[in-house]
C-alpha cells in the first residue's frame, strides 16, 4: 500500500498543532497543563475520572500518540498523557535524560498532582521510562504496561553497523545517528524532520494511513527546532548509563503487561518474565511498532482489561 502522506512541511499552522486546542478536541474533558518537577517543566494532557493512569509516548511522537485511546481510558481512569523530558511541549534541558531520572520526573509529577500511587503505560522510549518507574518506585507503582519496547539492555551493544546479507530485521541505523553531535540538528531542522517522521512510520506501519498527514505534521512540528532535535537525541545518548542502571534493578514486583506484535511478541514472552514477578504478555495483531496508532481498539481493550 502506498502511503497517503504529504512530506511538505507546514501542512498545518502552528495554531492547528497547539496542544491546548488538540486536547480540548478529545472526548473526556481533556486539557493541556504544565508542572515544574525534578528541575524540569513538563507538559501533560489530562482528563477523565478514576484511578490515575499515566501514558508515556515514544519517538518520534508526543502525547498525541494516545489520542485514539484516551477517551476510552478516561471512562474509568484519570488519564495523564505526558510529554517526557525533551519532548513536545515539555522543556528541552541539556541533561537528565537517563531513564532512571526521567522516571523520577514522572514520580514527582504524580505526587505534584496528589497521586501517591499510579498505573503507568509506555511505548518506545516511554516504555523504558515506565519500566524504570516500576523498578525504582515500586511502592508508587500499581501496575505497569510495556508496549512493544523492553528496557534497553546489553543486547543493544550487539546491533551491527553493517547488516549481514539476508538480515531480515530492520537496520537500526537511527540509534547510531542519534549519537552524532550537532549534525542531525543541521540536517533535520526547519521542516526537514518530517522526512524522518515519514520514514519511521512507513517502515513500521502495515497501514501507513493509520497516521494521517495531519498527525505526521503535528509530530514533525514538535521535533522541528534544533533544541527539540538535540533533546530527543539525549534519550539515545543516555543509553550507556541506562544499560548500567538496568543491570542493577531487581525484578519488578508490580503486575506487568507486555503488548507487542509478531516476532517482538515472541521476544517479549521470553524477556519480560525474567524482569518481573507477575508478568503477562498479549499479542496485538495486524500491526508493527506503532500499535497504539494502528490498532487502538485492541490496545485500549487490553489496557482496560489489565488496569481495570
Amino acid at each position: 500500500m502506498s502511503p497517503n502522506t504529504d512530506t511538505a512541511p507546514g501542512v498545518l499552522t502552528p495554531e492547528e498543532t497547539d496542544d491546548a486546542r488538540l486536547a480540548a478536541a478529545l472526548d473526556g474533558g481533556f486539557s493541556s497543563r504544565y508542572a515544574e518537577v525534578n528541575g524540569v517543566r513538563l507538559h501533560y494532557v489530562t482528563g477523565g475520572q478514576g484511578s490515575p493512569l499515566v501514558l508515556l509516548p515514544g519517538w518520534p511522537e508526543t502525547w498525541w500518540e494516545y489520542r485514539k485511546i484516551m477517551p476510552a481510558l478516561a471512562a474509568r481512569h484519570r488519564v495523564i498523557a505526558v510529554d517526557i523530558r525533551g519532548m513536545g511541549g515539555s522543556e528541552k534541558p541539556r541533561s537528565g535524560f537517563e531513564k532512571k531520572n526521567m522516571a523520577l520526573d514522572v514520580h514527582e509529577l504524580a505526587r505534584h498532582l496528589g497521586h501517591e500511587r499510579i498505573d503507568i503505560a509506555g511505548h518506545g522510549i516511554g516504555a523504558m521510562v515506565a519500566f524504570a518507574h516500576a523498578a525504582n518506585h515500586p511502592d508508587a507503582t500499581g501496575r505497569v504496561a510495556i508496549l512493544n519496547t523492553t528496557h534497553i539492555d546489553d543486547s543493544y551493544y550487539g546491533f551491527p553497523l553493517v547488516p549481514r546479507p539476508g538480515d531480515r530485521g530492520p537496520h537500526r541505523w537511527w540509534l547510531a545517528f542519534q549519537q552524532v553531535q550537532d549534525l542531525p540538528e543541521q540536517l533535520l531542522a526547519d521542516g526537514r524532520y518530517r522526512h524522518l517522521v515519514d520514514y519511521m512510520f512507513n517502515l513500521s506501519l502495515l497501514n501507513p494511513d493509520a497516521i494521517t498527514p495531519r498527525d505526521r505534521d503535528i509530530y514533525a512540528r514538535a521535533y522541528s527546532t534544533p533544541d527539540a532535535i538535540r533533546a530527543s537525541k539525549g534519550w539515545f545518548q543516555a543509553y550507556q548509563q541506562d544499560i548500567a542502571d538496568f543491570n542493577t534493578y531487581p525484578k519488578v514486583t508490580a503486575p506487568m503487561l507486555g503488548l507487542a506484535y509478531g516476532a517482538f511478541y515472541d521476544y517479549m514472552r521470553e524477556a519480560l518474565p525474567a524482569q518481573g514477578t507477575d508478568v503477562r504478555v498479549t499479542e496485538i495483531t495486524n500491526t508493527r511498532n506503532y500499535l497504539v496508532e494502528e490498532q487502538p481498539e485492541a490496545v485500549a481493550g487490553a489496557l482496560l482489561e489489565f488496569f481495570g
